[in-house]
């Protein structure tokens, strides 16, 4: 379960760097009563919410959601609970975990029609690519907008403001990999 998972991240991390619940309220521009109920499992944190602690802890988002090493993966979407924002219209699935090693993650996103997601400039050096699987999707990237369709990808630095929406008919989804 995701709450879970992320809840006991989010206390490891703070544990290891002994911050209180306050300076990871600070860092984080999240409220400390949230930060509590995201720890203990009682509250799943939207994928904004979620950013703001990856980006204020200065962690990859899916650094909350690690599982156990192996040889090989195979990855199926049916048994993921997404983590979801703009009221349900956005839903993130975690395809690879961050790996430090190879220094990314990657996600399936899926966003419904009228979806507008905007995010926050991510760190400094940190890429994104986005592959449209189906669907249309307008990007506007540091005030640029740019239209992706159907089997088009975009790769860009992401520390500068950057929305994703689907103005069109139906569902889009996409691959997207963030490079740290």
């Amino acid at each position: 379960m995701v709450k879970l998972t992320v809840g006991k991240h989010l206390k490891d991390i703070r544990q290891r760097r002994e911050l209180t619940l306050e300076e990871v309220a600070a860092l984080t521009e999240v409220s400390k009563p949230m930060l509590g109920q995201i720890e203990r499992g009682q509250s799943s944190p939207t994928i904004t919410t979620l950013w703001k602690i990856a980006t204020g802890l200065k962690v990859p988002l899916s650094s909350f959601l690690k599982e156990d090493k192996v040889q090989y993966s195979v990855i199926n979407l049916a048994g993921q609970e997404a983590v979801s924002a703009e009221n349900g219209a956005m839903r993130a699935y975690t395809l690879f975990s961050y790996d430090p090693i190879r220094n990314f993650e990657a996600f399936y996103i899926e966003f419904d029609a009228g979806c507008m997601h905007f995010s926050d400039p991510h760190n400094d050096n940190v890429e994104e690519t986005v592959y449209v699987i189906n669907g249309k999707l307008d990007m506007v990237i540091n005030g640029e907008k740019i239209i992706l369709t159907q089997k088009q990808a975009i790769r860009f630095l992401a520390n500068v403001p950057h929305s994703y929406q689907n103005n069109y008919d139906g569902l889009c989804s996409v691959y997207n990999t963030i490079f740290y």
